[in-house]
Order: C-alpha cells, then sequence, then structure tokens
C-alpha cells in the first residue's frame, strides 16, 4: 500500500465546486486586490480564532515580520525565539534589523520552555515569540507572565496552529499578535502562498494593515514606509471556503491522532505528547522520535509510507545564522530533535486502512 506523507486531494475533492464557484465568483467581478472577499475572510478568520482584528497578508513569514515592525522593534532589539523552530520565526526577526536570541524546548513538547526564557531577557529584549509548533500551543500562561514582568510584547507564530487551543482560547487570541501562515499543506491552506496576523491592539491592526499596503491607508498617501504584502481576493475566497469545513478537517486530524497515539507500542519510538484539558493541538504534524531516524525514515519508505523530518537541520547551524557564533553543542536539545524527529502521515482523508497500516509497519519496526 502506497501513503504519501501528505495528500491534498481528498479535501480538495469534497470542496471542488464550491471553490470553483469561488473563482469564478471572483473573475466575474475583476476586483482583486482589497475587495470584499478578503473583508470577509478578515472578519470571519478573527471570529474563527476569536480575536478582534485580521489583516491579511502575503504569507506566515511577512506576518510575523509586519508585527515586529508595526511594534517598532529594530536594531539593536532582541526577540525571543524557540531553538526548536522553522527558520522563519528567525527570519522575521532578522528583517526587521533585531537579533534571535534562541531558547529551548520543554521536553517532549517540542515548544519552548517558559522556565528558560527569562534568563535570556536582557535590556535589549523587545518580545517573546513562543511557536505553536506541529499544531500544539505552547504553555502560554507563563510566558505572559514573563513578558508582563518585563514589559515585553508576546508574538504568537501560530503557522501551524490554525484551530489549536490552549486552556480554552484560541490560537492566535492570546498574545499581543499572532502570525499565521496559509501555506498549501497547511490545515487551513491557501493555493499559494498566503498570511494573516490577527491582534485585539486597534492601533497595531491599523499599522499592521498600513505597513502592509505601501504604509498607506488612503490611496497615493503615505505616511509609513511599508511594502506590499497582501492577501489577495482570489486566495481570499478560496480560504474562505476551506474556513468553513476547517473544524471537522481537524477534528479528524485529532481522532486520527489519537488512533495513533494509543495503538503504535515500540520501544524504539517516542510518540509526541497527547492533547489534554490545557492543550489541544491540530496535529498539523505528528512528530516521532527515533535514535534510528533515518533507519526508520527508510523502512518506512521501503513499506510505501512517505515521511518528512522537521527539521533536519537546527537554526543555529544553519549558515544563514553563522553570524550568531552558535556552535555545534550550544542548544543540545534542539540539535537531539533534529537528528531524531520523523514526521509520520496524518492528513484528512486518511482511511482506516492506511492508518493501520502506519500502525502495523511502525510497530514492527526494529523486529
Amino acid at each position: 500500500m502506497k501513503i504519501p506523507y501528505l495528500d491534498l486531494l481528498p479535501m480538495h475533492n469534497e470542496v471542488c465546486q464550491e471553490i470553483h464557484a469561488a473563482f469564478d465568483n471572483v473573475l466575474g467581478r475583476s476586483d482583486f486586490i482589497k475587495g470584499d472577499e478578503l473583508q470577509q475572510f478578515e472578519k470571519e478568520y478573527a471570529e474563527f480564532c476569536g480575536a478582534k482584528f485580521a489583516i491579511g497578508c502575503g504569507n506566515g513569514l511577512d506576518a510575523l515580520y509586519l508585527i515586529l515592525k508595526a511594534m517598532d522593534i529594530g536594531a539593536g532589539d532582541e526577540v525571543i525565539v524557540p531553538s526548536n523552530t522553522f527558520i522563519a520565526s528567525a527570519l522575521a526577526v532578522s528583517y526587521v534589523g533585531a537579533t534571535p536570541v534562541l531558547v529551548e524546548p520543554v521536553g517532549g513538547s517540542f515548544n519552548i520552555d517558559p522556565a528558560l526564557i527569562e534568563e535570556k531577557i536582557t535590556t535589549r529584549t523587545k518580545a517573546i515569540m513562543p511557536v505553536h509548533l506541529y499544531g500544539r500551543p505552547a504553555d502560554m500562561d507563563p510566558i505572559l507572565e514573563i513578558a508582563k514582568k518585563h514589559n515585553l510584547k508576546v508574538i504568537e507564530d501560530a503557522a501551524q496552529a490554525q484551530g489549536a487551543t490552549y486552556k480554552g482560547r484560541k490560537a492566535g487570541s492570546i498574545g499581543h499578535a499572532a502570525g499565521f501562515s496559509f501555506y498549501p499543506g497547511k490545515n487551513l491552506g491557501a493555493l499559494g502562498d498566503a498570511g494573516i496576523v490577527t491582534t485585539n491592539d486597534a492601533e497595531l491592526a491599523e499599522k499592521i494593515a498600513m505597513l502592509g499596503n505601501y504604509g498607506s491607508k488612503q490611496k497615493y498617501v503615505h505616511e509609513l514606509q511599508g511594502t506590499n504584502s497582501r492577501l489577495d481576493e482570489l486566495q481570499a475566497a478560496l480560504l474562505r471556503v476551506k474556513l468553513r469545513h476547517l473544524v471537522r478537517w481537524n477534528n479528524e486530524r485529532v481522532l486520527i491522532a489519537e488512533r495513533l497515539l494509543n495503538e503504535i507500542k515500540n520501544p524504539h519510538i517516542l510518540l509526541p505528547m497527547p492533547n489534554d484539558s490545557s492543550y489541544q493541538s491540530v496535529w498539523h504534524i505528528f512528530a516521532v522520535m527515533s535514535g534510528q531516524r533515518d533507519e526508520l525514515a527508510k523502512y518506512l519508505g521501503d513499506s510505501g509510507i512517505g515521511t518528512n523530518c522537521h527539521y533536519p537541520i537546527p537554526m543555529h547551524l544553519q549558515k544563514a545564522y553563522a553570524g550568531l557564533n552558535l556552535p555545534k553543542g550550544s542548544y543540545p536539545k534542539a540539535e537531539e530533535i533534529s537528528e531524531c524527529q520523523l514526521s509520520i502521515p496524518l492528513y484528512y482523508g486518511m482511511t482506516d486502512e492506511m492508518v493501520g497500516h502506519v500502525v502495523d509497519k511502525l510497530n514492527g519496526f526494529g523486529d
């Protein structure tokens, strides 16, 4: 049986007619930038997240960049980010001229360890950027307490967490602002690059909207030195269609994850932490750990099961961040994850037979 790591067709086949109708509507109106579809999607996504405002933009990296820029974070400033995350989290900090300061994850959760944050705070620290990695929310309450104590902003990198909740609060409504990605493979994915910012701060929302529109809120009147990062009408229309189905799609991912957690029983494989009363992951990624990761990936590939590795080179060892002068051994937990983490298939549309095949092969590894 062939099981790809990710297959978007089951999801898209269900909503194909709705997507075509949305496309025809946008094409027929010939209104492609900052029109009604974007306004409606921003309103609907803000309501979905429990936030007051949402501002569409070009992609998830831009979402984080625009937040930092609007908060006047720049050269000479520092922003705390996880050592274990996709490089976009740090790139956004670098783009505004600030320095990313890395903090290790909690063992078993993959997310930033709040107990290690305070020791990294200096007089230059301006914000903390927790990442809700793989769809599981970071431990936000202690992060918010630390931020309040030191007068820092909290920026959620919620790129992988559309619909995730922490103690009943949706990702995107907990910090001062949040950045989301709608990269096609996300739980809520566009048919191309797209992103959005959510916030409860009206002044910040207005500034972010201006910065993403050439620094303008009135055509040809530019109050800020902005950029061009706008969510176009077509992507907004398609995302509106998919948003209507997201809760159902996420619920199926949770059921698949629960089955994997309950049925995979192999001492060579460490499973991710399950959902509980505080943390409701939307399982964007189902990440296992194994000291024999490469052998496990080959074994699964030979069995027709696709896998992925998030992320094989930790951020501090990427050539792009050689300037931080953080040699191997600087962040041992992030390095261990990079060497042992393997993402296995979990997506909407996986059949019981497919999930059973993945379970059987994982349980047979090492026999």
